[in-house]
C-alpha cells in the first residue's frame, strides 16, 4: 500500500473541468455524478473542520490472467469486491491513528461518498493522471484502487510528481471505442466500462463488435500503457480469483446459471451488475 498526503483546500482545478465534463454529457445515464458539486470539490463539506486528505493506494494486479479463450473481466473484479476489504484496512488505520495521537475527527471514504479519488492522490503525489485519465505511478503503474482518509489533523503535505506520459498516445489509440476523445478526457458514455456496467438499460447497437470481449469493466488502456510493464502481483489473498473463474470458457460464460453466477461471485464486484446484466453483456457479444 501507498500512502500521501495533501491539504484539504478546495480543489479549484478540477471546478472547470468537472464542470465542462458533465455539460458535455459525457456521464451519460451515470445521473449520480450530477449530485453534490460542492463536496466533490470541497472535503471540508465532507468532514468538519478537516485540514488533511491521507489517500492511500492498493494493488490489485493479479499473478494469473483469465482463460485465453474466455470473455474477460476487468482485473479489479477478479476477487472479493475492494469496498469491503479496503474498509476494513482504513478502519484499522483510523484505530492505529487514535491509538497513536488520540481521537481524531475523520471519515474513511472507498467510493463511499461523492470524492474525486484520482484528483486528491495526484495532489497527495501518488502519482500524475495519465491521458487514460488514471492515476499513474513510476513504480507500480494504475492498476490499483485509491481511498481515502479526510481527517481534522493538520499533517505534513506531500508534492506534486510532474507527468510523465510525453508523447505516448497508446492508450487513446487502442481504446476499442474511441472514448478517450483527447488527451486527460474520457467520454464515459462511450466507455466498455460504462456500458457493461453502469448502464441499466440496452446497450445501443451502434457499438457493437467493439467490446473486444470485455463483459465487466475493461482494462484496454491500462493494458497498453508502458508504464504498467512495471506492475508486480498484489499481495492480498482476499483479491485472489474464485478458482472456477479463471478456467472458464466462452461457453461456459454463455451457458453460466443463477446459481454459478451466485457461487463464483458471492462477494465480487460484479454482483453490481447482477446475472440479467451480465447474461445481457454477454449475449451482446454474439
Amino acid at each position: 500500500m501507498s500512502c500521501g498526503i495533501s491539504k484539504a483546500d478546495f480543489l479549484e482545478e478540477e471546478a472547470p473541468r468537472m464542470e465542462k465534463w458533465l455539460k458535455n454529457s459525457m456521464h451519460g445515464e451515470m445521473q449520480y455524478m450530477e449530485n453534490h458539486f460542492d463536496k466533490r470539490l470541497n472535503p471540508t463539506k465532507l468532514v468538519e473542520s478537516s485540514k488533511s486528505v491521507i489517500s492511500l493506494l492498493l494493488n490489485y494486479y493479479p499473478q494469473d490472467e483469465q482463460n485465453k479463450n474466455s470473455f474477460k473481466l476487468s482485473k479489479y473484479a477478479y476477487g472479493q469486491d475492494y469496498h469491503h476489504v479496503i474498509k476494513s484496512k482504513l478502519r484499522q488505520l483510523q484505530e492505529f491513528i487514535a491509538e497513536e495521537i488520540g481521537e481524531v475527527n475523520g471519515r474513511a471514504l472507498v467510493d463511499s461518498a461523492p470524492v474525486l479519488d484520482k484528483a486528491w492522490a495526484a495532489k497527495s503525489g501518488l502519482g500524475w493522471i495519465g491521458k487514460h485519465s488514471n492515476l499513474l505511478s513510476h513504480q507500480v503503474g494504475s492498476f490499483y484502487f485509491i481511498a481515502e482518509l479526510i481527517v481534522d489533523l493538520e499533517l505534513e503535505y506531500d508534492t506534486l510528481v510532474t507527468d510523465h506520459c510525453g508523447s505516448c498516445t497508446a492508450c487513446i489509440d487502442f481504446c476499442p471505442t474511441q472514448a478517450i476523445v483527447e488527451p486527460y478526457v474520457v467520454d464515459g458514455s462511450k466507455c466498455i466500462s460504462y456500458f457493461t456496467i453502469e448502464l441499466k438499460n440496452e446497450i445501443p447497437t451502434s457499438v457493437k463488435g467493439q467490446f473486444d470481449d470485455w463483459i465487466f469493466g475493461c482494462d484496454v488502456c491500462q493494458d497498453v500503457c508502458p508504464w504498467n510493464r512495471f506492475s508486480k502481483s498484489h499481495s492480498e489473498p482476499l483479491f485472489n480469483p474464485h478458482p472456477d473463474l479463471m478456467a472458464m470458457t466462452k461457453k461456459d460464460w454463455e451457458e453460466i446459471t443463477e446459481e454459478v453466477f451466485k457461487k463464483v461471485f458471492r462477494k465480487s464486484a460484479v454482483k453490481r451488475t447482477k446475472f440479467s446484466g451480465l447474461k445481457r453483456n454477454i449475449e451482446f457479444l454474439k
